[in-house]
């Protein structure tokens, strides 16, 4: 039975990916990203009417992915160096490097539901540096979060000959599959 409603983000990994010339893509073992809070995500790309005998007669739909904010307790340090690009001198210390160029990475992450969690995986993501904000304790102490801004696009599948951005596994999906989402980045196949 399909999910009525969803609730709740969690189970949160990125695989830092490697694009080819082709659009395809190869992705690292996934790493947990915990202090997941919230993740908002809007499709991007045009709707374009053609009109034609007084009437909308067809009309085209662009899919250029997804932009949006990922909200979470804090970037963790492994982020921060294998997708943001900072590097870590003799010390131990992290530096952020203004030479960096965006590493591409794939997001997975589940919705809780009343039936089962639907899992997700957003193929091809790039995530800006987050804001640097903080305050002052008052007589209770308010945790502060950071703030990704997400762009979610497409690979290519040589396997399907088409370009993919997402996959949901859901409680139809086989076992195998749903039970091993986290372990690897999942590529559809003919």
């Amino acid at each position: 039975m399909a999910n009525k409603i969803k609730y709740g983000l969690k189970n949160v990994y990125y695989a830092k990916a490697t694009i080819a010339a082709n659009g395809s893509a190869t992705y690292e073992t996934p790493v947990a990203f915990p202090g997941a809070v919230s993740l908002s995500l809007s499709p991007q790309g045009d709707t374009t009417p053609f009109y034609a005998d007084n009437i909308v007669y067809w009309t085209g739909v662009a899919n250029n992915g997804y932009e949006g904010d990922f909200e979470i307790a804090r970037v963790i340090d492994s982020f921060k160096t294998d997708i943001l690009g900072y590097i870590t001198d003799g010390k131990e210390v992290l530096v952020e490097d203004a030479n960096a160029q965006p590493t591409h990475f794939a997001l997975i992450f589940q919705f809780e539901g009343d039936e089962k969690a639907t899992r997700h995986v957003m193929y091809n993501c790039v995530a800006a540096r987050p804001d640097t904000a903080g305050q002052t304790k008052n007589e209770s102490i308010e945790p502060q979060t950071e703030t990704l801004s997400l762009t979610a696009t497409s690979i290519y599948v040589a396997d399907l000959d088409t370009d993919i951005v997402k996959a949901e596994a859901n409680a139809t999906t086989d076992a195998t599959v749903y039970n091993g989402w986290n372990a690897a980045v999942y590529i559809p196949a003919p």
